[in-house]
């Protein structure tokens, strides 16, 4: 099984311009991440896809495989499937280029998804994490994810599911997908669907493709850096 991991690296970020360059404690947030992927020895090849020169340069001058993907993609997966569409692979992980605290045992639990899976029911596999607090449950920004008996998705939204008329337990997906090669260029190739385009869940629209997606149980939620403040709390955590 030959295994890729492919890093979706946009330079303008609609919350904060330029932060994959930005430092971090002496390097950059996305050389933090991709040196991370890299050294975890879980990969084939790790690539990094952008749209930007500075982004290319910068990977490039690390010794990294780049590839300049179009301008235009909706969304980080359309990124990675431009990517992945003439590269030998199996299996391809997307991991954020903001994710410099990636953990190793996520990534292997995703791996192992695939390699457990001898009759190829499942078509991508991604994390979920217990939710513990009201606060988000019920906050929007924190996508929730209910599976069937099996750990396979049904359904993602941002409103709080399940709703709980009786005691129960309630999982956040954290963001972070293993796909076949052959789900993922389907998703390519497929428009928008109307309940992601609801939710503006991404992930929906395998399930509306009627694709099989494997939830895993983690306790990795990662430090995605999405403004300065975020930056700054990661600067801390490395010390």
């Amino acid at each position: 099984m030959r295994i890729l991991a492919v890093i979706p690296a946009r330079f303008e970020a609609q919350r904060f311009p330029g932060k994959l360059l930005a430092d971090l404690n002496g390097k950059t947030v996305l050389q933090r991440t991709y040196e991370a992927v890299v050294n975890t020895g879980l990969f084939d090849t790790v690539w990094v896809a952008t749209d930007s020169d500075a982004i290319e340069n910068h990977i490039k001058s690390l010794g990294g495989n780049v590839y300049r993907s179009a301008l235009d993609h909706e969304c980080g997966s359309n990124r990675v499937a431009e990517c992945v569409e003439h590269l030998d692979a199996d299996v391809v992980i997307n991991v954020q280029g903001d994710e410099p605290f990636i953990s190793q045992q996520a990534l292997s639990d995703l791996i192992d998804a695939f390699k457990k899976d001898v009759s190829k029911q499942i078509d991508l596999a991604s994390l979920m994490i217990p939710i513990d607090e009201q606060q988000d449950l019920d906050n929007p920004n924190v996508v929730k994810v209910v599976t069937d008996q099996q750990g396979r998705a049904l359904y993602f939204s941002r409103a709080p599911i399940p709703f709980m008329r009786a005691s129960g337990q309630a999982y956040r997906h954290v963001g972070i997908y293993a796909f076949r090669k052959s789900a993922l260029l389907e998703f390519y190739a497929q428009q928008p669907t109307p309940l992601e385009l609801a939710e503006k869940i991404e992930a929906i629209r395998y399930l509306e493709m009627g694709k099989v997606m494997q939830m895993l149980i983690t306790d990795f939620v990662g430090v995605g850096i999405d403004t300065p403040e975020d930056l700054a709390r990661a600067k801390k955590l490395l010390g």
